[in-house]
């Protein structure tokens, strides 16, 4: 579906150029909602939005700039609902403190899907200016879950920072695996391994709790916590 161009056609202010970025990352994320970021090519989001492919990247250097944006946009957005969500955590431990961020990741289908393919993908064919503003804001949003981590968790900074990467690096792995194409999905199914989602929860919460484990015990802790 082309859309028709709004009618700043020429953005030269600077709310005009903001319009015109929210319209594009807009149309990102509604392909996104459809097919899998690798099936979407430059020229079908250009289409989505109404403009020709040169003056999207007028806005963003590249199809992968624009959704890498997309990706820091639902980050923190997830960062915002497990806030939370770890705050009512009832009890403590390594096992519960996984468990819920394993399973309120796992709703965010979007995130899950953008950090499987951003090392491969979408950190590839950027500019430098793209790759230094979005690993920046990628270590802002590291440290805000490290600081979430080290409030229900005995963890010195240093470990909740490596725990934090670990969390990105235990997704990107698991993601795909928990989402085969349908003739793998057909065979695992004849061998009665669990379904996609249930095996995505289960291995990362798996995961992350023996990081847990494994960095309190580094630290001389208490493995029992």
């Amino acid at each position: 579906m082309r859309r028709v161009a709004p009618d700043f056609q020429r953005a030269r202010r600077p709310e005009q150029v903001e319009a015109r970025r929210a319209a594009i990352l807009g149309a990102a994320r509604e392909l996104l909602s459809e097919r899998p970021v690798s099936r979407i090519s430059l020229r079908e989001l250009s289409d989505r939005v109404g403009l020709a492919k040169s003056n999207v990247l007028r806005y963003f250097d590249s199809r992968e700039a624009v959704f890498l944006e997309v990706l820091d946009s639902v980050w923190v957005a997830w960062l915002d609902e497990l806030e939370g969500e770890l705050s009512d955590l009832d009890g403590s431990g390594y096992e519960r403190v996984a468990a819920v961020i394993a399973t309120s990741i796992s709703r965010q289908r979007l995130l899950c899907e953008l950090i499987s393919t951003m090392a491969a993908v979408l950190e590839r064919n950027i500019s430098v200016e793209t790759a230094r503003a979005f690993k920046t804001r990628a270590a802002d949003r590291t440290e805000r879950l490290a600081g979430l981590v080290r409030a229900h968790a005995p963890l010195d900074a240093e470990a909740a920072g490596h725990f934090a990467k670990a969390v990105f690096i235990l997704v990107a792995g698991l993601w795909p695996y928990a989402n085969p194409g349908e003739a793998v999905a057909t065979v695992l199914a004849e061998r009665g391994m669990p379904a996609g989602p249930a095996m995505f929860v289960d291995g990362l919460t798996e995961g992350l709790a023996n990081q847990l484990v494994g960095l309190a015990v580094r630290a001389g802790q208490s493995p029992e916590w």
